[in-house]
């Protein structure tokens, strides 16, 4: 527990002393939009969420950036846990902003990188604020800003899925931008696995095929989200069993 807790402390300095970091993007923000400024303004957030997964001696694998489309996308991912969001932000290859919750937005220094990085908070328990959440991040999506979603909706504290919902997928139906699976894997064992006490995890993070808006348009959402799922599920296990082969090869 001694660890955990420095480890806690040490992300509540990193974010602290982000601030120069932080004013200087928030200078880059004011400035007319351009792919370099935004790169520059991820920076900070990524510099920050690498330092937190390295202090907890955890490893992290990517795999398929090659697939990544130049054009902002819509990710879509699992929720094993919450080192995710510092996963995906510290090492997917591209910027990313995230549907959040709007309890986020009460986090100082965090809530302002969240808003700098194109976050949209939301209000799932009110229609009406929802609604005006999802048509923020598809403006974010039609600029050129990418957007992660989880539609399992609630950590899945394990290697096995929830069911994924259909209504974060308006996001890219409505703004015709592709949709690009990623599956995580090992983030759970994190904390979740024991009770928030941080340790460290071999991290997968697998970017699948970008699926245009030319194979989903005739889909229904439902259908959609089962594809999507079921492609997540699969690249989890068969990544668990080349990680068993392997270790199978070496003992």
């Amino acid at each position: 527990m001694i660890r955990s807790l420095k480890i806690y402390i040490y992300a509540i300095f990193i974010v602290i002393g982000s601030g120069f970091k932080l004013r200087r993007a928030k200078k880059l923000a004011s400035q007319s939009y351009n792919k370099l400024n935004e790169e520059k303004i991820f920076a900070g957030a990524k510099m920050v969420s690498q330092k937190v997964i390295q202090k907890t001696n955890s490893d992290v694998h990517v795999y398929g950036q090659d697939k990544l489309p130049d054009e902002a996308v819509l990710f879509v991912a699992n929720h094993q846990g919450l080192f995710d969001i510092l996963a995906l932000i510290g090492y997917l290859g591209k910027p990313i902003g995230f549907i959040a919750k709007k309890e986020t937005k009460k986090l100082p220094i965090v809530s302002t990188w969240m808003e700098l990085i194109h976050c949209v908070f939301i209000d799932r328990s009110d229609r009406r604020q929802a609604v005006k959440a999802i048509s923020q991040g598809i403006t974010y999506l039609k600029s050129g800003h990418s957007i992660v979603v989880f539609p399992e909706g609630t950590r899945s504290r394990g290697s096995n899925l929830n069911e994924f919902k259909s209504g974060s997928l308006r996001l890219a139906t409505k703004a015709k931008v592709p949709i690009v699976p990623v599956a995580i894997n090992g983030t759970y064992q994190m904390m979740e696995q024991d009770k928030g006490k941080i340790k460290s995890s071999t991290i997968t993070l697998t970017i699948t095929e970008p699926i245009y808006p030319g194979d989903y348009q005739d889909k229904k959402h439902g259908e959609l989200a089962a594809s999507i799922q079921t492609t997540i599920e699969e690249t989890i296990r068969s990544n668990d069993l080349n990680k068993y082969e392997e270790n199978k090869a070496v003992h």
